[in-house]
């Protein structure tokens, strides 16, 4: 599982950067890595190839923690499980399309991402530094406006450190998180809300089959293709995906 999501995250960072230069106009090409061992090595170049290491490895946290990834695969697994089908869409399906309308959301943070900090160091017109810091506040205004301020003072609660004045003060390993746990609370509202008709239709099920006589029968049994027929007519899953990215303020 851990080598998919290696994988998954090394195409969605070529999709991204493929899309970004055919927006900007620019070709862009894989960097070459050359290993000299012996005399001659620079530690400072050794260090910084380790942190390049680093980085990669924690790509995939990277993507799932401080994007939109978490609140809607989150919400799309409370749809799968109110509808009734516990396998269907599956898993694969699921993570793809989450996958997708996270690109579709995050699209404007990774466009600033790629013309204030990846293309300049392309250029070798900024340091590694700088671009990391780029790269740093783009993630940290998106999960800023994501971010209730509540769960920002539980970390200074638990802590006991004063709290700043204003959110950009916050050090990144408060901010992520309290962005993990607002984005949990709101998946989950969200999942609330979407298993209230689908309760209601089992409740209203359940009493017929009662009022019938017919107890041994499971309600969930016959409350399944009717989920289905409603989820069809009011077309669902376009009304949960505008749902969902549309409260991402």
């Amino acid at each position: 599982m851990t080598r998919f999501y290696y994988l998954l995250s090394a195409i969605v960072f070529l999709f991204a950067g493929s899309a970004f230069a055919q927006t900007t106009g620019t070709n862009v090409g894989l960097p070459g890595l050359a290993l000299n061992f012996g005399q001659g090595v620079n530690l400072v170049d050794t260090i910084e190839v380790l942190m390049l290491f680093t980085v990669i490895t924690m790509a995939p946290a990277i993507l799932i923690l401080c994007t939109c990834f978490t609140r809607i695969i989150v919400v799309l697994s409370f749809m799968r499980q109110a509808i009734g089908t516990q396998n269907m869409p599956p898993n694969q399906l699921l993570i793809g399309f989450a996958l997708f309308l996270s690109v579709f959301v995050m699209k404007p943070v990774g466009m600033n991402i790629y013309e204030q900090g990846i293309k300049p160091y392309m250029d070798k017109k900024i340091s590694t530094t700088q671009a990391l810091t780029v790269i740093e506040s783009n993630l940290r205004g998106f999960m800023t406006k994501q971010t209730r301020k509540p769960d920002i003072a539980l970390f200074y609660d638990v802590t006991g450190e004063k709290a700043p004045a204003t959110a950009a003060d916050v050090p990144i390993h408060f901010l992520i998180p309290a962005f993990i746990i607002s984005e949990l609370k709101t998946a989950f509202q969200i999942g609330f809300l979407l298993y209230i008709p689908f309760l209601i239709l089992d409740m209203v099920v359940a009493s017929v089959l009662m009022a019938m006589g017919m107890m041994m029968l499971p309600p969930v049994v016959i409350s399944l293709p009717f989920k289905l027929l409603l989820f069809v007519l009011v077309d669902g899953w376009q009304l949960v995906t505008g749902s969902i990215l549309r409260s991402f303020n």
